[in-house]
């Protein structure tokens, strides 16, 4: 019996280290922002997609809920991988992204997460204060699916 619960225990404890090793690849705080950006842009304009970018890091848990929140959900997944390329743009003590958060119009001003829209050109479409799309301690589908949906290349040029 000790030894059945020493298992469940150990199972319980990988477990949880391999959400907290997920989560510390989430952001790569190595990346330039900008560079990032660029080529986000460019394969958005080749396949008539926007670029989605999910400015955050690793420390903030809105950040890893908001991303775990989109994974459990196949109706957003659907969305994003059909109409965005996906960008995880980081901000951390390490690596600011400053470059980045200018040319985007400082949406660090909102706190983290915090979404932008890009087109195909580079042009910065909307920025998307997270806050906006939370419910309780957590997000709410009907927010977070109309945003996705109402940013897609297709909603803005008919």
């Amino acid at each position: 019996m000790k030894y059945r619960i020493f298992f469940i225990l150990l199972m319980i404890s990988c477990t949880f280290e391999a959400r907290a090793q997920e989560a510390k690849k989430l952001y790569d705080p190595t990346i330039d922002g900008m560079k990032q950006i660029n080529e986000a842009v460019a394969k958005a304009k080749s396949q008539g997609k926007h670029v989605l970018i999910q400015y955050g890091g690793n420390w903030c848990s809105w950040c890893l809920k908001f991303d775990s929140f989109c994974k459990a959900d196949k109706e957003i997944m659907k969305v994003i991988e059909s109409e965005y390329i996906p960008v995880k743009l980081n901000y951390s003590p390490e690596n600011k992204n400053e470059k980045a958060n200018t040319f985007l119009g400082n949406p660090a001003r909102f706190g983290f997460p915090v979404f932008i829209i890009v087109d195909g050109s580079g042009k910065i479409l909307h920025i998307q204060d997270s806050a906006l799309l939370e419910e309780g301690k957590g997000y709410n589908k009907d927010k977070v699916a109309g945003f996705f949906k109402n940013w897609t290349a297709a909603a803005i040029i008919p």
